[in-house]
Parts: C-alpha cells; sequence; structure tokens
C-alpha cells in the first residue's frame, strides 16, 4: 500500500467523465490513499455525460489545499462548470501554490488556465483546447501524460493508466520509471 496517509481529492461536477473519475478513484484507493470526492456541495449527486451518479464526499467550500497531499480533476463537461467557481479554482491555484501534485485529464486542463498557473509550463490535453492552454502561455505537448514539477496532464481515458502512474509516483516519492512513456520537464 504505497499511499498509506496519503490524502487525495478527486472533483466531481455534473458532467464528468466517468472514466476520468473512477478510474483514479479506485486505483488510487487501492493502492492506499484515501479518496473524497469534492463537488460543488457536500452530499449532493452529480450525474455523469452518461448519467452516472457519483456523491460529493466534501463540498468545495468545505476543504483547503493543505487538507490533501494531491487533487485529481475529471474531464468531460465538468471543468467548465467548476471553472465557474472562484473556490473551485482558488483551491487549484493554491495547491499549485503549495507544490502538491495536482493532476487534470482531458478538458480539465482549463482548470489550470482559469487559475492562471500555466505560464511557461508544458502540459497535454484533449487536442480540442491546446489553443486554450497555449494562449494561457503554456507548451502543448502531445503525449499520453507530462508531468511538469508537480502538474501532472494527460490527453483521453485511453491514457489513463499513464496518468494513474504519474499520480501514484509523485505521492510517493518515487522517480518515474525510465520508459513509462512519459514526459517530464522539472523546473
Amino acid at each position: 500500500m504505497e499511499l498509506q496517509g496519503k490524502r487525495v481529492a478527486v472533483f466531481v461536477e455534473t458532467l464528468y467523465q466517468e472514466l476520468e473519475a473512477w478510474y483514479p478513484i479506485l486505483r488510487l484507493r487501492e493502492a492506499g490513499a484515501e479518496v473524497f470526492t469534492v463537488g460543488p456541495q457536500a452530499g449532493a449527486t452529480y450525474e455523469s455525460k452518461l448519467g452516472y451518479p457519483i456523491k460529493a464526499d466534501r463540498g468545495v467550500d468545505q476543504v483547503k489545499a493543505s487538507d490533501f497531499d494531491a487533487l485529481v480533476i475529471p474531464g468531460g463537461f465538468a471543468p467548465d462548470y467548476m471553472r465557474r467557481s472562484a473556490a473551485f479554482v482558488g483551491l487549484v491555484a493554491e495547491a499549485d501554490r503549495q507544490g502538491k501534485p495536482v493532476a487534470a485529464i482531458c478538458h480539465a486542463v482549463w482548470m489550470f488556465c482559469s487559475a492562471r498557473i500555466l505560464k511557461g509550463r508544458r502540459v497535454t490535453c484533449f487536442f480540442s483546447i491546446k489553443d486554450d492552454v497555449m494562449n494561457a502561455g503554456a507548451e502543448y505537448v502531445d503525449a499520453e501524460v507530462v508531468v511538469d514539477r508537480n502538474l501532472i496532464t494527460s490527453r483521453k481515458p485511453d491514457d489513463l493508466p499513464a496518468f494513474c502512474r504519474a499520480i501514484i509516483h509523485a505521492l510517493s516519492g518515487v522517480a518515474e520509471p525510465v520508459g513509462a512513456g512519459a514526459s517530464s520537464a522539472r523546473g
């Protein structure tokens, strides 16, 4: 249980992408982390793009970055709702300031644009928002996972194994194994 004692927040909101939320939740729990879903309102249920429900353990207004060792942001249309919330955006910005792993997949990289943490960073994302991340000052890289200091990004559900490996490595303090397919920039 390499992540025993680690606490991870997975953001939830309406129209999240099913695999991009549930795969990290289950994989991180399997590795021993305590995983909490954080949504707009504690106890509320949010439906995925296909209607699959997920309940928020905590409300975003009830938590702070120091409560967690990492944040994970799934894609889908949910990040477009999340980025309208000052509390969600502020949580991402604060976790980045604290140097905690902040992982975003697919459209979730929009949250980094809104948190204004992309200038001079390397990231990947779903190809349709690459102009947004470049306009926010990031270098776009077309790779299954990109790690730039504490930011971990991936493009799509097919990248979830590499995405979760990178999150686990960041939380465990173990360097990414050579040949794992990760593109990284350290700064």
